[in-house]
């Protein structure tokens, strides 16, 4: 292992092949430190994957724990624009990004795979964190013949300066989308998902098409920083959240002073499934007063009623708290799978009927007043 120090800077360079050799090395852009300091994630080239989940970690939190503070973020024009960027590509004139790091973020017990894609756009194709961008897979689209693929879209997990905290690369969260026949229970490739399968299967350096950004409905309200932010997600849908939190509690930006609550409701199979556990517990070790992170694993706990422990009965759990939160003035966001809804829904329904109010008029409230994100695909 290599450590440089500054006084204000810190670069790393770690060797990460299986023979030790440099052919596989972990880069670590220099970054700035303002009050303490964070380990910044850390970019893998396609050799670096043979790495254990476990020593990953290990090299993730012996840099965070070196002292845990806010990095600075460059460059800061990017806090100007008042208007929100908005499909600054179409589908016909895409943007051809370079793809810099796909890492599996998920553990070998998990339910399918879950991986971190890291998207260099040289700072041509900005976005605000809650917006997604619109991916094309080469090919040609079947239904189609002589035509590309349609659009997929996938929120954006970081926030506008990237994980390299430059403003150059975006974020995605893909889930690898594999058909098994109901009848043999075995794989047909023939009907995976396209665009998550070439995501997933990406190396360092091939070129992706991206349209985008698109979406206004998940932006973070920024206009009070003592605001309480309620998070929902199931899966990749906790990807605009991570966005939110590092521009909370891990970058300095100057104009954005986060004093409020921030609570994430996460669920989730299992442990092995739990996407950027670690980054999340960071800053409830760092920020109890301000964070708050409750997980619900459906495949190892237990509701209160006996089933399966899914993310609409934590809800249940602070139910009270929730209604207070919201009658308050806080916003709820939801993000994830569209089957997530309905059970929630019902949960806030009956939970509104046993305080005596109408679900239908405090939706239509919330609603009315901009405290209700939804965002399910």
């Amino acid at each position: 292992m290599a450590l440089s120090t500054h006084p204000s800077q810190m670069s790393v360079a770690l060797p990460t092949g299986i023979d030790g050799s440099s052919r596989s090395m972990i880069k670590v852009q220099s970054i700035s430190f303002t009050e303490k300091s964070w380990g910044p994630l850390l970019r893998l080239d396609s050799k670096s994957r043979k790495l254990s989940l476990k020593k990953r970690s290990t090299i993730c939190m012996s840099l965070q724990q070196a002292s845990r503070s806010k990095v600075s973020v460059t460059p800061l024009e990017l806090e100007d624009p008042k208007e929100t960027p908005l499909n600054l590509y179409k589908p016909k004139e895409p943007y051809t990004a370079t793809i810099v790091s796909v890492e599996r973020i998920v553990g070998p017990q998990a339910p399918g795979e879950t991986c971190h894609i890291v998207i260099n756009h040289d700072g041509n194709v900005p976005y605000w964190e809650g917006q997604s961008y619109g991916v094309i897979p080469p090919g040609e689209n079947p239904k189609k013949p002589g035509a590309p693929h349609n659009v997929r879209l996938y929120s954006i997990a970081s926030t506008r300066y990237g994980d390299s905290f430059d403003g150059k690369t975006a974020s995605l969260c893909v889930r690898r989308a594999l058909y098994y026949d109901p009848e043999t229970g075995k794989e047909d490739p023939s009907k995976a998902g396209v665009c998550s399968n070439f995501l997933c299967n990406a190396k360092p350096g091939d070129k992706v098409k991206i349209t985008g950004p698109s979406g206004k409905v998940m932006l973070l309200p920024e206009d009070d920083p003592k605001a309480t932010h309620i998070m929902i997600a199931t899966g990749t849908g906790v990807a605009p959240y991570r966005g939110y939190l590092r521009r909370m509690f891990m970058e300095n930006v100057p104009n954005f002073k986060f004093d409020g609550l921030a609570w994430l409701f996460l669920g989730v199979a299992n442990s092995d499934s739990l996407l950027y556990d670690e980054e999340f517990a960071g800053y409830l070790k760092d920020n109890p007063e301000n964070f708050r992170y409750d997980k619900a694993l459906s495949r190892e706990e237990k509701n209160k009623k006996g089933g399966k422990m899914y993310v609409q009965d934590k809800i249940e759990e602070y139910s009270d708290e929730i209604f207070k939160l919201l009658d308050n003035g806080a916003h709820i966001y939801f993000c994830g799978l569209k089957g997530m809804m309905p059970g929630i829904q019902d949960t806030l329904k009956r939970v509104a009927e046993e305080r005596g109010e109408s679900w239908e008029k405090k939706l239509t409230q919330l609603r009315k007043n901009k405290q209700w994100h939804v965002e399910v695909y």
